[in-house]
């Protein structure tokens, strides 16, 4: 089933508008999501709206509140909402190109992917890709969708262009506030050179599928064990949990990056090692005989 678009409208640039489609370039495939379960039942959880005083209420009573201060709440209805909702302009005006650079990562949120709507569009659509591309430049704008506005930055991507939604100034922390107590330290040079070094041998071309997510690969594995073990208790690594070595807290720099340097922990084109499979665990069998008492215990009152 082919892709729908979460947007169709036009990029327009002076008296150019080109018709185009958004899709958007994320999916959420990785995470694994978790349902809460009564585990006597097995049934799963859910939850009933109630007012503290008052119980369970029907859903029709319920109205959106703003609290202006403890406890007090100005009430709005989903009507009164939509009104103020911003209708599409189907219309995205491009008002200013900076340089690439001159965004900062932080404002960056989502990515989409933006076509031609028709082949009439295409030729426009290629002259921008390949203008913004000669130029290094990346267009500015604000665009209207799903009832709210977006400032956006639009960008070639290959073949066609990417659209990236932008967090607005007072939804980004200002970073001195964070960064005021680190002090004026200046490295010690051979330290520098050393890190510098690392730096360089580890550099390569960064390659997304070279990394995975950990975690909801062991989930996954764990689940999978879980199954075949038809809800057994799972055996884990014994040494998993084992406790950590206890040495100085001291850490020779020097030492630790002249290791670094020489321990074969990545591959020359700067490309992580691929993860040895985790050891596979094996279900704990359930004993049916009845437990014997302990001889010489107390009995249970």
């Amino acid at each position: 089933m082919a892709a729908r678009p979460i947007w169709r409208g036009q990029i327009r640039l002076a008296l150019v508008s080109i018709p185009v489609e958004l899709y958007s370039a994320t999916k959420s495939g990785a995470s694994i999501q978790f349902h809460q379960v009564h585990e006597p039942s097995g049934k799963r959880i859910k939850y009933e709206k109630v007012v503290p005083g008052i119980g369970p209420i029907d859903l029709d009573e319920i109205v959106k509140g703003y609290e202006v201060s403890k406890g007090h709440y100005v009430l709005l209805d989903q009507e009164e909402i939509e009104k103020v909702k911003l209708e599409s302009k189907k219309t995205l005006d491009l008002v200013q190109f900076v340089d690439t650079h001159e965004i900062d990562a932080m404002y960056y949120e989502k990515p989409y992917y933006v076509v031609p709507a028709d082949d009439l569009a295409e030729e426009a659509f290629v002259v921008l890709r390949d203008a913004l591309r000669a130029a290094k430049k990346v267009g500015v704008g604000q665009l209207a969708m799903r009832g709210q506005e977006y400032v956006v930055a639009l960008k070639p991507c290959g073949r066609g262009l990417l659209l990236e939604t932008l967090r607005y100034a007072d939804e980004v922390n200002k970073a001195n506030s964070y960064f005021r107590e680190i002090g004026d330290t200046k490295p010690d040079q051979d330290l520098l050179d050393l890190a510098s070094t690392l730096i360089e041998k580890k550099t390569g071309k960064f390659d997304a599928s070279d990394f995975h997510n950990r975690y909801v690969d062991a989930l996954k594995q764990l689940i999978a064990e879980k199954q075949r073990a038809k809800g057994e208790k799972v055996i884990q690594d014994p040494d998993a949990d084992a406790p950590l070595p206890r040495g100085s807290n001291v850490i020779d720099l020097m030492a630790a990056l002249k290791k670094s340097l020489g321990d074969d922990a990545g591959s020359k084109d700067g490309k992580p090692k691929k993860a040895k499979p985790a050891p596979r665990t094996a279900a704990r069998p359930r004993s049916t005989a009845p437990k014997k008492a302990a001889s010489g215990g107390r009995k249970r009152a």
